[in-house]
């Protein structure tokens, strides 16, 4: 399974702060630091590897922007990358983009977990697991995929989504319900066929 392991918001801030003075390094190690993670999230949506290093590439060009305006991040630079990673992606896919056969099972939850909706994914086959998370909407795909997939904190993720904590809580409620309607209807159908 592909993590999106990210610094510890201490060193994050650190960053900020030297970035917005103009520190140099700063922008490098931001750039160094990032750049994985970044790739990785923008890897779920696009299928060709140069184009998702190109989308990455332009998040960090255009905070480079930023931080010469007046437009730079002020707290929170995690979410402001993915935000505006994921604003690239609908600009280029459109909002409906769906994330993509090839990375969607490398990024499936796996290993031990006490999730119920996470056990259940894992006694169907992978590929019946795929298929339902496929058939929700993009929106509860990525919620269920940071919050379980890489057990992101509710606020990490609507920093990321570009929500609030309690519009993440609600709409991880209805993809969780989504999928388990649609898992129960996948396994009543195997028993019917």
């Amino acid at each position: 399974m592909i993590l999106i392991v990210l610094p510890d918001i201490q060193y994050e801030d650190d960053l900020l702060r030297k970035a917005h003075r103009g520190d140099k390094d700063a922008l490098r190690k931001i750039y160094a630091t990032y750049f994985p993670p970044v790739f990785r999230y923008i890897r779920l949506r696009v299928d060709h590897v140069q184009q998702a290093e190109d989308l990455t590439g332009d998040v960090f060009l255009k905070m480079l922007i930023a931080f010469k305006g007046k437009n730079a991040p002020r707290r929170s630079l995690r979410g402001w990358l993915f935000r505006v990673a994921r604003n690239l992606m609908a600009d280029h896919y459109g909002a409906k983009q769906q994330f993509t056969t090839a990375t969607l099972d490398e990024w499936l939850p796996s290993g031990d977990d006490v999730n119920p909706e996470i056990q259940l994914m894992r006694q169907l086959s992978q590929e019946a697991s795929r298929q339902a998370v496929q058939q929700l909407q993009f929106d509860q795909q990525e919620v269920i995929i940071l919050r379980f997939g890489h057990g992101l904190s509710v606020k990490e993720t609507g920093a990321i989504m570009d929500r609030s904590p309690s519009a993440i809580k609600s709409l991880q409620f209805r993809a969780i319900n989504n999928l388990r309607r649609i898992l129960q209807e996948t396994r009543i159908e195997q028993y019917d066929g």
